[in-house]
């Protein structure tokens, strides 16, 4: 199959990067308004670098769209008129209304798919199989400022990976409530999902680079790093006892076997294999309730 990458920026250059890595891809086209960086990544890649969209789509199956928010669209229109399957890195839209107005006028003979990078990072699937009765979740996901985001609030950036995971892993077909405090650039979130109160902070204001989440249970404590995907159980304590009027506590610690994998690899191995079979892509919403 045969793939375009429309946008050179940082995650268009990291989509070339892997297309140009999954054997089951065939040729790798590249197009930017600035030719440059487009030429740029494709010598680094053997990418075809192309000069117009149109160009691009007429020699593709299918294209991921990495160029700002607002032309999303624009772009995926294009890519629905030339008949190729689209992955639109998210927010899919602006506003919600333009992806409403999208998906009307999507082909169903394409695969249609939104980047939520994060639902492929190899800790989600074992956080999920050793979660049963959560009595509390924390979800912190924080990033010190950058100046490649523009035009999206931090829940549009950041967050929306944590909510995503909430409502289609851990909380599937279960309505969450939300209550929202914070600015475009700071936020904090408390949800009842059922009935599980959890937390969630994201900022782009932050000096480090957080992607953790905390979840209690009667008998033990979940701790899962995205970044470095892994994935710590703690046992409820054997022991309570006073030591030189310290409170001393002993713990069992398990670690997870995490197959490490790159999440963006397999989130675009998907989108091929769902290119070519037929299948939807799985980014399907839950249901979600704001307060």
């Amino acid at each position: 199959m045969d793939v375009g990458v429309i946008g050179a920026g940082a995650m268009g250059r990291n989509h070339v990067r892997v297309y140009s890595e999954l054997k089951k891809v065939g040729s790798v086209g590249v197009f930017d308004v600035n030719h440059t960086a487009a030429e740029d990544i494709g010598k680094r890649h053997g990418a075809r670098v192309y000069n117009s969209v149109e160009e691009l789509l007429a020699k593709a199956d299918a294209v991921s769209i990495c160029v700002p928010t607002r032309y999303h669209a624009e772009i995926a229109k294009k890519a629905f008129a030339a008949r190729c399957s689209v992955l639109i890195e998210k927010p899919i839209c602006a506003t919600s209304q333009e992806a409403r107005d999208l998906m009307t006028v999507a082909p169903e003979d394409i695969c249609v798919g939104v980047g939520h990078i994060e639902r492929f990072n190899p800790i989600v699937g074992e956080i999920k199989k050793i979660m049963d009765t959560p009595l509390y979740i924390e979800m912190k996901r924080h990033n010190p400022a950058s100046a490649r985001v523009k035009g999206s609030s931090v829940v549009e950036d950041l967050m929306i990976h944590d909510i995503d995971i909430l409502q289609n892993i851990l909380f599937e077909k279960v309505p969450c409530t939300l209550h929202v405090a914070g600015n475009p650039d700071v936020c904090s979130v408390l949800l009842q999902c059922g009935k599980v109160p959890v937390s969630l902070s994201a900022s782009r204001k932050s000096s480090k680079k957080i992607r953790l989440i905390y979840i209690e249970q009667e008998e033990f404590t979940i701790e899962g790093d995205f970044m470095s995907q892994e994935v710590t159980i703690y046992r409820k304590p054997g022991q309570y006892h006073v030591e030189d009027e310290r409170y001393v506590q002993e713990n069992i610690i398990e670690k997870v076997m995490v197959n490490k994998l790159e999440p963006l690899k397999l989130e675009l191995g998907t989108f091929i294999d769902c290119a070519k079979s037929g299948r939807p892509f799985p980014t399907n919403l839950g249901p979600l309730s704001i307060a």
